[in-house]
């Protein structure tokens, strides 16, 4: 009897420690975001600042006059000054209203402001290729597949161009780049820069400022970059 009570003790134990450091974890990001809103605003740099040249893409998908890559970026951009409330549910046809959002809305709206519709390619290599796709567990589900980070890891993985999760390679790092974190969140990478030259990051976490300063501290301290993606440039 003793033995059982100790063995479940110990179980709740470690399971309210596991609860409080993930909570714990997650209260430092939010209160570095909420510090990064309302302390001085500090000095933005670019690329040219570190004599980085800035690439952008031979190709103009939708026609506009604009790169992809700028394109991707300025997509990001408005996202980030619409602010969606974070809401992560099941939409009825796959898309959140205009005003609501999780990180991964953040990147199909980046890519439909560039003519992609990352929905429709997602859906189709799930269909052609549904065995590399391990969290649709055989069952694609066109609602929210392309809402799915482990999902958007595949698909990237096998369609775009894959770079270094280094931060101190700076001029690696381009306005318009995918970056994971720790496989479960996602956003864009600014064309703004810290003093560092690191740049700045567009996502959603339910955060105050949706482009900040935070690519760095995030990798350290909330959840590691696990992978870096840049469209490929059909026209290279």
């Amino acid at each position: 009897m003793r033995k059982n009570f100790f063995i479940i003790f110990v179980s709740i134990f470690v399971f309210f420690t596991i609860v409080l450091s993930i909570l714990a974890i997650k209260y430092k990001a939010f209160t570095y975001s909420v510090i990064q809103e309302i302390k001085p605003v500090p000095k933005v740099y670019y690329a040219e600042d570190f004599g980085i040249e800035t690439i952008k893409s031979n190709t103009d998908f939708d026609n506009d006059g604009i790169d992809d890559y700028t394109d991707i970026l300025q997509g990001a951009k408005i996202d980030a000054e619409n602010k969606p409330t974070y809401r992560s549910v099941y939409y009825q046809g796959g898309y959140p209203p205009d005003d609501e959002g999780v990180c991964t809305d953040v990147i199909w709206r980046s890519l439909k402001n560039a003519g992609y519709l990352l929905k429709d390619m997602v859906d189709e290599d799930i269909k052609n290729n549904v065995s590399l796709y391990p969290r649709v567990e055989g069952k694609p589900d066109p609602n929210i597949d392309f809402r799915r980070v482990p999902n958007l890891i595949v698909y990237f993985k096998r369609n775009y161009i894959s770079l270094t999760i280094d931060l101190a390679e700076i001029d690696q790092w381009q306005p318009g780049d995918i970056v994971v974190f720790s496989n479960d969140h996602v956003g864009i990478i600014s064309d703004k820069r810290n003093e560092k030259g690191v740049p700045y990051l567009i996502h959603n976490g339910a955060q105050p400022n949706r482009e900040e300063d935070g690519l760095e501290f995030y990798n350290e301290n909330w959840k590691d970059i696990t992978y870096h993606f840049r469209l490929k440039d059909m026209n290279s």
